[in-house]
């Protein structure tokens, strides 16, 4: 207790007045001081250390609110304050989002659109009430890649996905029949996407109709109406696509199958969710 009065105090008065004061001897407090360094290193190495491996466990993209919510989740006593400045000290960044452009949306057509009934509610009460849809690109050394996907705004999980060389309905229509077949959505559902012409043709729209499907489109040339999904696509190229080369549309296909399905659905922690997965969120539900 006397060595810790006189570290705490040293700063006011000179620690061999504080020892004399004391009766300790100066060479006693020194020696104390040198030893709570050395356990305070130390414990900064292990943690150091652990910070490395949940880093590196989740594909280098977590900044330290997410690595430290894996550490207290592993039982670690720590702070987002302790991380963040651990992670300064040993250079462990996060990798950084670009700036994301949406891609081109045909709107001129002349099928019909729907109204925006979701009107930038990206909030769901339940699993299966509100899905969103959009498609992206990525670039290959065999020409472009196009992914299509469907989110659950309630758990932001991906219920499906397509992936092919072409722009035709059929790539949409793939995704939405991999999201029903696997999530058996009730009667209802609100269906979000932008106006293209993959999501307004007759085709699409008998597939909402055959399971009673509300459908909903952005405003022309809006992206912040399907904002969320518009965000899972920033958080793909970022973590994913800007971070590699791919020579084949195989070998796209399965790094981002195993992006979505392995890593982003099951593992990566989303801090809306309370910093669960969407699987584990929706596992907490039950």
């Amino acid at each position: 207790m006397r060595f810790a009065f006189i570290k705490e105090h040293r700063r006011q008065w000179p620690a061999g007045t504080i020892c004399r004061m004391l009766e300790v001897s100066r060479s006693g407090f020194f020696a104390w001081l040198r030893r709570g360094i050395s356990r305070l290193r130390q414990r900064q190495e292990q943690l150091a250390a652990k910070i490395r491996h949940v880093h590196a466990e989740h594909r280098g993209v977590y900044g330290s609110p997410r690595v430290c919510a894996v550490l207290k989740a592993r039982g670690e006593k720590v702070c987002e304050n302790t991380v963040a400045k651990v992670m300064k000290q040993q250079e462990i960044r996060a990798k950084i989002k670009r700036r994301y452009v949406p891609c081109t949306t045909d709107s001129d057509h002349g099928h019909a659109v729907a109204a925006n009934l979701l009107e930038r509610n990206f909030a769901a009460a339940a699993p299966n009430l509100k899905w969103v849809t959009d498609i992206t690109y990525v670039p290959t050394d065999q020409g472009w890649l196009y992914l299509a996907g469907v989110m659950d705004l309630h758990s932001r999980r991906i219920v499906g996905w397509s992936m092919d060389d072409h722009l035709r309905a059929d790539l949409v229509c793939d995704a939405l029949a991999m999201a029903l077949t696997h999530r058996g959505p009730g009667q209802g559902l609100l269906h979000h996407s932008d106006r293209g012409v993959q999501y307004a043709c007759d085709q699409y729209q008998a597939l909402l109709s055959q399971h009673g499907m509300t459908c909903s489109m952005s405003g022309k040339g809006d992206c912040w109406d399907n904002a969320a999904m518009e965000s899972f696509w920033a958080t793909l190229k970022t973590e994913l696509v800007h971070q590699e080369h791919y020579a084949t549309r195989d070998q796209a296909k399965a790094a981002i199958f195993e992006y979505v399905e392995v890593f982003y659905n099951r593992k990566r922690l989303h801090s809306s969710l309370g910093y669960l997965s969407p699987e584990a969120f929706e596992a907490s539900l039950n």
